[in-house]
């Protein structure tokens, strides 16, 4: 913890504060080691001129943090300058430690550890002409460590510069992948709120607005006829709240907390009742099922559901549909869905609603973008899991005229598959959120 503090605080330091400092205190040692340096029989007295030199190898240092080979040269022209004199030698080191280190400790440092090496091997032959002692002798040994022990020590400083900025940037990179994630996920989650209560909302308000006019209509004239379409408003309603109530709960739940479940999440058998919500106002809704029915994960039932109700949503909005066909085809490998009406062609619907296209069978692959949510949530909610789905005006077999179709396929595989892949589009059902 102390060693935190201080390291906090040395970095709190100016850089031009720092330079001084240590300056100073390499100048300060220098002019002690040369006063107290005791000169022998071959070497002169210091005197005014080798106080100045270790003065001005100590000046040099600032250099280093821009240019260490400059600063290292500086030195060493110094050094070799003072013992030319016949100075006693190895006085002024201190200088030459400190530039040994900045050279070792730079980015960029092959110029000066060149320099390095040749002012250690200078000193070396330098030491055993004058003073007559061996390569290896004890004596050179140490100034010749001293000068190596630098330059490592400037590496492994380095070397731990490296490292930290490594870690520095790896920790950065894990850190922008999470926020990534992170902001994947909540993209994801508000497009499936969006979608869900698109679906909930549009269809609701597209049935009570078919069953209000039928209901302004016959009020005085058919007052029963008036009664059941009011009904069915209320029921339409009542149906979009509790969806409502279901789909806030699901989100204001947290994690493990205990709270009520959603109701089950709608599939194949709640299809009648889309049918049911739209008679005596609407269209005529007709519900046909092929194929041998089997159970099917809850996630292919829900889609399915939701892209015949949109579907069905599109044709009240949008079209003067008189009937409204809804195909649901079973086979080995999937489910085939396909929602057609008579209201002339669907335009409009591919004007506002967006994702429009002729069925050229590609999977979840629009031939021309427009803007809008409904036919574009249920190409997602398809591609989701793996299926398809086209869109757009077609011409009805027997000749009755032109109207608009959505077909969608989804592969029946397992539960778990399906989840999978749902959640790479936050696309779940309320009873799996909820549980």
């Amino acid at each position: 913890m102390d060693l935190t503090r201080l390291r906090r605080r040395m970095e709190a330091v100016p850089p031009w504060a720092g330079e001084a400092i240590l300056c100073a205190s390499v100048a300060a040692v220098t002019v002690y080691r040369i006063d107290t340096a005791t000169p022998a029989a071959a070497y002169q007295s210091p005197d005014a001129r080798a106080y100045g030199i270790g003065l001005a190898m100590a000046a040099a240092l600032p250099v280093r943090r821009r240019s260490p080979a400059l600063a290292l040269s500086v030195v060493f022209l110094l050094w070799v300058v003072y013992h030319t004199a016949n100075y006693p030698g190895g006085a002024p080191a201190v200088p030459v430690w400190v530039a040994l280190f900045s050279v070792a400790s730079a980015r960029r440092r092959r110029a000066g550890l060149a320099l390095g090496g040749a002012l250690i091997v200078s000193d070396a032959l330098a030491r055993t002409k004058y003073s007559g002692v061996g390569l290896f002798d004890a004596t050179l040994d140490g100034s010749t460590v001293v000068f190596i022990a630098a330059l490592l020590l400037g590496d492994s400083v380095r070397s731990r510069r490296a490292r930290r900025a490594e870690f520095e940037a790896r920790l950065a990179l894990l850190a922008a992948h999470r926020d990534q994630v992170a902001a994947q996920r909540l993209t994801e989650e508000r497009m499936r709120i969006a979608r869900e209560l698109h679906d909930v909302s549009a269809h609701t308000i597209a049935v009570i607005n078919v069953q209000a006019s039928v209901a302004a209509e016959l009020l005085t004239e058919a007052p029963d006829q008036a009664r059941e379409a009011l009904d069915a408003v209320r029921r339409a309603g009542g149906e979009a709240m509790a969806e409502m109530r279901a789909t806030v709960g699901v989100l204001r739940e947290r994690d493990g907390a205990e709270g009520g479940v959603a109701p089950p999440a709608p599939g194949i058998d709640r299809l009648p009742d889309l049918a049911l919500a739209c008679a005596g106002g609407g269209p005529r809704v007709e519900v046909r099922v092929e194929g041998e029915r089997r159970p099917l994960p809850r996630l292919v039932e829900f889609t399915a559901y939701r892209i015949a109700q949109e579907s069905l949503t599109n044709a009240l909005r949008h079209s003067d549909a008189d009937l409204v066909e809804i195909l649901v085809r079973y086979d080995e490998a999937g489910l085939a869905l396909e929602i057609r009406d008579d209201g002339g062609g669907g335009d409009d619907r591919a004007g506002e609603t967006g994702w429009a296209t002729e069925d050229d069978g590609r999977t979840g692959g629009p031939g021309g973008v427009t803007e809008g949510n409904g036919l574009r949530g249920m190409a997602e909610r398809a591609a989701g899991l793996g299926g398809r789905l086209t869109s757009g005006p077609f011409v009805w077999p027997d000749g009755a005229g032109r109207g608009f179709r959505v077909r969608a396929w989804l592969p029946a595989v397992d539960d778990v598959t399906m989840r999978k892949r749902a959640s790479r589009v936050g696309d779940r059902p309320r009873d799996e959120e909820a549980t």
